[in-house]
C-alpha cells in the first residue's frame, strides 16, 4: 500500500455535522487535522429538513457555541427564519429553532473548514481502518490508498451499507444521489463490531411556484431574532415565513388504500424507525382515529424554488406520492422537485463506546453522530466536537473531556448512548435532563466558556467578557435581596397597576420579585440599579431569584449524583467475583464496564440495593 507523505494526528471520515465539528475542534486544539468526505460538494449538507435547534436541540447548539465550536455561528449566517419556543412555558425548556438556507449553510461550513489552520479537506471514500498492534493508525480509501494517524474519528451518517426506499425500488445511497459506504460497513462488522440498522426518511421537495399558498396560515419569524451565537453581532439573511396546513381524510385514505405498496409496510425495511419523527403511513395506520395531520411547507432558501413539505415524509412508490400530495389542499398542482423516500443504514451499538466517545474495542477510534444510533444535526455536531476534543486530548496526552450530566445537555446525550444504549434513533429531550432548570439555553455561556478556553476552543476576551457578567449577575442578585422596599402611594400604585397586591410593610425586594405579575422591569421602577444592567444580567438575575427555591432543589439533588460520580470503577474491575449481584446484572456492567458508580447505576436493570453492594466490593478491593 502506498501512503500519503504526511501522517497527521486526527484523521476524521464523514463531512456532516458530527465530522466537521470534530475536525475543527481538534485542529483548533493544535493537531494536524483531514476530514475525508465522500462529495466535498455537500459537506454540512441539510439532507432532511434544512432547520437547526428545537426542543433541546437548542440547547445542544448553544452548548457548541459556548465550546468553542461553529454550528451556531453557520446557523447565524444561514438563517432565514427565528423562532423562540416555548416562550409561554418556563425558562427551561425555551428553545431557539431556525430555518436556514441549506446552500449557504453548506457554503459557510466549507469556507470554515478550507481557511481554518493544520486542517486538509479531501474527498475520498475510506474503505477500512489501518489496525496495528490492536491499535487504530489511519486508514484506507477505495483506491488502496493509506493515510496515517494517531487517531481516527468515524462519523458517517447514514452512509454505513446506505439503503433507499421509494416504494418496491431500492437504491444504495447515503443520501439521494451518493455513494453508500458499504465496504467500511463490512470492515467494522469483521473488526467484532456489534452492529445493527435504523432507519429514518424525509419528505417530498415541492415547487414554490406550484403551491397555491393562500390555502395554508402563514407563520412568521420572531420580530426580533435571537441568534444562536454569542458571537454573532447581525443576521445577513432577510426573515421568510412558512405556511401551516394540513392533510385531510381523502389524503389518509389514498396512503391506507395503497399500504401494502409502502417500503416501510410491505416488510422491505428492516431498520428500526424512531417513534418520535414517525412517517405518514406510521401516522395513518397507528392513529387510525385522526382525521387530519398537520402540514408545515417550510422554505429551503432564499434562492430556491424548493419547499420543504414537512410532515408528508414517505417511502411509498412514485405514482401514489403525487396521488397523495396532490389530495392536500393548496397542492393540488403541486410539482415534486424531489421525492419523498425512506432510508436504512447501519450504526454500531453505543455500549461499545468510552465517555470520550473513544471505542472500547480498538484504542485511537473515536465515533460520532448516527453512527452511534443518533438522529439530528445538533446531536451529531455535539458529538462530533467532543470526539474530536477528546482524539486530540489523547494525542497530546491529555486527560480525556467528559461533561457530566450536571454540566450539560451534551453530556446527558453522551452517558445515555453509552450507558444505556439505543435500540431507535436517539434524539434529545429537555425531559431526558433531569437537572434541566439549571442546563437552559440562556444560560449556556456561562456553564461552559471557561470549559472552552480551557481547552484553547474559546479565546481570552470572551472569557473575561463571561467571567464579567458572572460578577454583575452576583453583584446584582445580592443587592435586589439586600434591596427593601417600603410601601408608599406610588409604589402601591404601581404594585397595583401589576394586578398584584400592595404592600404595608417593608418587603425585601426579591420577595417581590418572585411574583408572578413582577418582573425585571418592576425592579428597574421600584429601586433601580447605580449601573446599568444589559438585558443578559438582568435575565439571569430574574430566573435565579424567581426560581430559587427550584433550583436550590436541584443543586442539592447534584450534590448527591456528584457524590456517586466521584466514586470510580477500574476498567480491570471484576464483576464476577462480586457477591449479592445476579449473573444477568454481572454481565450488564462487565459489558458497559461504568467508569464510576454513578454510571452504573444508570445501567438498565441496576437498582439502589445493587449499587450497595457494588460499593461495598469497590471499598474490599481498595479502590472505593
Amino acid at each position: 500500500m502506498h501512503f500519503y507523505s504526511k501522517k497527521f494526528d486526527v484523521i476524521v471520515v464523514g463531512a456532516g455535522h458530527a465530522g466537521c465539528e470534530a475536525a475543527l475542534a481538534a485542529a483548533r486544539m493544535g493537531c494536524s487535522v483531514i476530514l475525508f468526505g465522500i462529495d466535498i460538494d455537500k459537506v454540512a449538507s441539510m439532507p432532511c429538513s434544512p432547520s437547526i435547534g428545537g426542543m433541546a436541540k437548542g440547547q445542544l447548539v448553544k452548548e457548541i457555541d459556548a465550546l468553542g465550536g461553529e454550528m451556531a455561528k453557520i446557523t447565524d449566517k444561514s438563517a432565514i427564519q427565528f423562532k423562540t419556543l416555548n416562550t409561554k412555558k418556563g425558562p427551561a425548556v425555551h428553545s431557539t429553532r431556525t430555518q436556514n438556507d441549506k446552500n449557504q449553510y453548506h457554503r459557510e461550513m466549507k469556507k470554515t473548514l478550507e481557511t481554518q489552520t493544520d486542517l486538509e479537506l479531501k474527498q475520498a471514500m475510506v474503505e477500512r481502518l489501518i489496525v496495528k498492534d490492536g491499535k487504530v493508525s489511519g486508514v484506507e480509501d477505495a483506491t488502496g490508498f493509506g493515510y496515517k494517524a494517531d487517531a481516527v474519528i468515524l462519523a458517517t451518517g447514514t452512509f454505513l451499507d446506505g439503503l433507499i426506499h421509494i416504494g418496491d425500488k431500492t437504491i444504495k445511497a447515503g443520501r439521494a444521489g451518493e455513494f453508500a459506504s458499504c465496504s467500511l460497513s463490512e470492515h467494522l462488522h469483521e473488526l467484532g463490531f456489534n452492529m445493527g440498522r435504523m432507519k429514518t426518511g424525509t419528505p417530498p421537495r415541492l415547487k414554490k411556484a406550484s403551491i397555491d399558498f393562500s390555502q395554508f396560515r402563514e407563520h412568521s419569524a420572531d420580530a426580533v431574532p435571537k441568534p444562536f451565537s454569542s458571537f454573532t453581532e447581525s443576521i445577513p439573511l432577510p426573515q421568510m415565513p412558512s405556511f401551516i396546513g394540513a392533510v385531510n381524510r381523502n389524503s389518509i385514505q389514498i396512503v391506507r388504500d395503497n399500504i401494502e405498496r409502502s417500503a416501510l409496510y410491505s416488510g422491505q425495511i428492516k431498520g428500526v424507525s424512531a417513534r418520535y419523527c414517525p412517517s405518514f403511513e406510521d401516522k395513518v395506520m397507528k392513529f387510525p382515529e385522526r382525521e387530519s395531520h398537520q402540514v408545515i411547507l417550510e422554505p429551503e432558501g432564499v434562492d430556491t424554488e424548493e419547499i420543504y413539505a414537512s410532515g408528508l415524509g414517505n417511502s411509498l412508490p412514485m405514482d401514489v406520492q403525487i396521488l397523495f400530495v396532490r389530495s392536500v389542499r393548496g397542492l393540488e398542482e403541486a410539482e415534486m422537485m424531489r421525492p419523498a423516500y425512506a432510508i436504512e443504514y447501519d450504526y454500531v451499538n453505543p455500549l461499545q463506546l468510552q465517555l470520550s466517545l473513544e471505542t472500547k474495542k480498538v484504542p485511537g477510534l473515536f465515533m460520532a453522530g448516527q453512527i452511534n444510533g443518533t438522529s439530528g444535526y445538533e446531536e451529531a455536531a455535539a458529538q462530533g466536537m467532543m470526539a474530536g476534543i477528546n482524539a486530540a486530548c489523547k494525542v497530546l496526552k491529555k486527560e480525556p473531556f467528559i461533561l457530566d450530566r450536571s454540566q450539560a445537555y451534551i453530556g446527558v446525550m453522551i452517558d445515555d448512548l453509552v450507558t444505556r444504549g439505543t435500540t431507535e434513533p436517539y434524539r434529545m429531550f429537555t425531559s431526558r435532563a433531569e437537572y434541566r432548570l439549571l442546563l437552559r439555553e440562556d444560560n449556556a455561556d456561562l456553564r461552559l466558556v471557561e470549559e472552552g478556553y480551557r481547552l484553547g476552543l474559546v479565546d481570552n476576551d470572551v472569557k473575561k467578557e463571561v467571567m464579567e457578567r458572572k460578577r454583575k449577575i452576583a453583584d446584582e442578585i445580592g443587592r435586589v435581596r439586600a434591596t427593601v422596599i417600603k410601601p408608599s402611594e406610588d409604589v402601591n400604585r404601581y404594585l397595583t397597576e401589576c394586578k398584584t397586591d400592595p404592600i404595608k410593610t417593608g418587603v425585601y425586594l426579591d420577595r417581590l420579585l418572585k411574583r408572578a405579575e413582577l418582573d425585571y422591569c418592576s425592579v428597574e421602577v421600584l429601586a433601580k440599579s447605580p449601573e446599568d444592567i444589559d438585558e443578559k444580567v438582568s435575565h439571569q438575575v430574574e430566573i435565579d431569584i424567581k426560581y430559587e427555591g427550584y433550583i436550590s432543589r436541584q443543586l442539592k439533588e447534584i450534590e448527591k449524583f456528584k457524590t456517586l460520580e466521584m466514586v470510580s470503577i477500574p476498567g480491570d474491575f471484576d464483576y464476577a467475583g462480586v457477591h449479592g449481584l445476579s449473573n444477568e446484572l454481572k454481565e450488564k456492567l462487565a459489558s458497559v464496564r461504568p467508569e464510576s458508580l454513578g454510571q452504573a447505576s444508570r445501567i438498565e436493570g441496576i437498582t439502589p440495593a445493587a449499587i450497595s453492594v457494588l460499593m461495598v466490593a469497590l471499598k474490599a478491593a481498595g479502590r472505593g
